[in-house]
C-alpha cells in the first residue's frame, strides 16, 4: 500500500513540480526582470528543490562517444550482446582508422565491471567506465529495475544472481578479468567459486571492491539491523507490490539500500 501512496503522490505532484521549474528559470534567467529583484536567488533556489523533490528521475545514459587510447582519439559505441530479463550485459566498443592504435585496442585487456543491484543505475560507475576504456575492452552489467520486468518474467534471486555472472563470464571468454563494486562481491564469488568447482574457467583476476565477504567484520548500523529483525520483518515493512503503472504491476519489489555489507539478501529481486 504505501508504494501505491508514493506513486499517487508523485502523480498529484507532477504539475506542481512542473510550475516550480518555470518559477525558478523565471527568477534567475538573465533576461528576466524577476532576476533582479530582492531575495530573486532564493526565491529561485527554493522553487528549484521544490522541482527537485518531486520531478521523476529517469535513468540517464552512460554518454561516452569517445576515448582517449594512445595519445588518439577513438569513437566508442554501446553495443548489447546479451540481454536478460532483468540485467543487459553492455559493450563499449572503440573503433579506429589508425592501424597502430587499433592493434594497441586488441591487445589490451578485457575486464567486466559488475555494477551493483540496489537502489541505483550502472551509471554511477560512468566515469570508472571512461578511465578503464583508456586501457581495456570494457562490458558492464546492466540492471533492470525490477518494477519495469512483467511478472511473467519470474522471480529474480541470489541463485539467478550467480547464474546471470556465470553466463556473461563464459560469453565474454577466459580472458576477461572481473572487478565487482559493492553489494555484487558475493554473489560474483560465488559465481566464481562454482565454476571453478565445476572445472570451467575462471578469470585471470577477480577485483572485489568495497563488498566485505565476511559481514560480522568491523559491522555498521546496517548489519545491526540485518541482524536485529528478523527476515519477516523485512517482508512486512520493505517490500511492496508494484503499482499497476509499471510494467511489472503486481511483483514484490522493494527499493533498498545495497547489501553488501550484511548477510542478508535484501536487493530488488523483485519475486
Amino acid at each position: 500500500m504505501l508504494y501505491q501512496l508514493y506513486e499517487t503522490q508523485r502523480a498529484l505532484m507532477a504539475p506542481f513540480s512542473e510550475f516550480a521549474s518555470a518559477t525558478a528559470k523565471l527568477y534567475n534567467h538573465p533576461l528576466s526582470p524577476f532576476t533582479h529583484t530582492p531575495m530573486a536567488q532564493r526565491v529561485s533556489a527554493g522553487f528549484d528543490l521544490v522541482h527537485r523533490l518531486a520531478k521523476e528521475y529517469e535513468k540517464p545514459e552512460f554518454g561516452i562517444r569517445s576515448v582517449t587510447v594512445a595519445g588518439v582519439e577513438v569513437a566508442v559505441q554501446e553495443q548489447v550482446p546479451i540481454r536478460k530479463p532483468f540485467c543487459h550485459l553492455l559493450r563499449f566498443k572503440r573503433y579506429s582508422d589508425d592501424a597502430v592504435v587499433l592493434q594497441t585496442m586488441k591487445e589490451q585487456p578485457t575486464v567486466l565491471v559488475v555494477a551493483p543491484l540496489s537502489g541505483h543505475h550502472s551509471t554511477l560507475l560512468r566515469d570508472t567506465v571512461r578511465a578503464l576504456l583508456q586501457d581495456h575492452k570494457v562490458y558492464i552489467t546492466d540492471w533492470i529495475d525490477a518494477r519495469n520486468v512483467p511478472v511473467e518474467q519470474g522471480p529474480f534471486h541470489l541463485d539467478d544472481y550467480v547464474g546471470y555472472v556465470q553466463e556473461f563470464i563464459r560469453h565474454i571468454g577466459p580472458e576477461v578479468h572481473v572487478i565487482s563494486v559493492c553489494q555484487p562481491t558475493v554473489p560474483v564469488l560465488a559465481a566464481v567459486s562454482l565454476m571453478a568447482t565445476h572445472g570451467e574457467f575462471t578469470p585471470r583476476t577477480l577485483t572485489m571492491m568495497g563488498g566485505p565477504i565476511d559481514a560480522r567484520k568491523s559491522p555498521t548500523a546496517v548489519n545491526n539491523l540485518a541482524m536485529n529483525k528478523s527476515f519477516e520483518w523485512f517482508e512486512n515493512n520493505v517490500i511492496y507490490r508494484v503499482p499497476p503503472n509499471f510494467p511489472g504491476a503486481g511483483r514484490r519489489w522493494t527499493r533498498s539500500r545495497p547489501c553488501s555489507r550484511t548477510s542478508r539478501w535484501s536487493k530488488a529481486h523483485g519475486t
